[in-house]
């Protein structure tokens, strides 16, 4: 039953948003919510042509501690990730924990050994929209703790060999990760409305094709 209504929500907000291939516009309002599945989603993300014209990393101001507790976002995702939970210090210093990094497969013991990423990279995301926004929305985006798929943490290495790059010219070496990962990207950019080109909607397309259609469950964060 609950499949079935599952099914029935998707496809009443399918029915409801979506006419063309894709979204020529904003797939809904900020706190609004959008489910359908990951085979659609990847339709109706918005076309653009990509360009990093004026990128500045330091356009993102990230690493901030929104809620004033100590810890900043990295220390946040790094304490919602652990599956063992790492020592708290002075100043929200963190040791000892551990994590598994799902882009190469591989357990972490300290800290130190992992990057945080965001799932769409800062620079892609201003490829794909964000060199539009105010400073304030692109600084919730670089701390967006709202959506777990968001942000990640990952061993710097398997971080570094992504960098920039979209599912066109990368996905994670651990292939049992690879359809979390695409549906991951889709929710993302569908949460902040950001746009794909053609060569990255060919590549969700392709590698989503053996995945399972689950719905994609986003809030808009803009």
């Amino acid at each position: 039953m609950r499949i079935l209504a599952a099914l029935a929500t998707a496809t009443a907000a399918l029915t409801a948003l979506i006419t063309p291939a894709h979204a020529d516009g904003p797939l809904g309002e900020a706190g609004g919510t959008l489910a359908m599945p990951l085979s659609e989603a990847v339709k109706v993300l918005p076309a653009a042509e990509e360009t990093r014209e004026g990128y500045q990393r330091t356009s993102f101001r990230h690493w901030t501690d929104a809620d004033r507790d100590g810890c900043s976002t990295r220390a946040e995702v790094l304490k919602a990730e652990a599956f063992i939970a790492p020592l708290q210090g002075a100043r929200c210093t963190l040791s000892d924990g551990e994590w598994f990094s799902p882009y190469d497969g591989v357990y972490v013991t300290s800290p130190s050994g992992l990057d945080i990423d965001h799932m769409v990279p800062l620079a892609e995301a201003w490829d794909s929209g964000a060199g539009q926004w105010s400073a304030k929305e692109r600084e919730a985006y670089a701390n967006d703790l709202g959506d777990e798929r968001s942000l990640i943490a990952v061993t710097a290495r398997s971080n570094r060999s992504k960098a920039d790059q979209d599912p066109a010219t990368w996905l994670p070496p651990h292939a049992a990760y690879r359809c979390q990962y695409l549906a991951d990207w889709v929710a993302v950019k569908m949460r902040w409305q950001l746009t794909v080109d053609d060569a990255e909607r060919q590549a969700l397309t392709e590698g989503t094709q053996e995945c399972l259609n689950e719905p994609v469950k986003v809030t808009f964060a803009r």
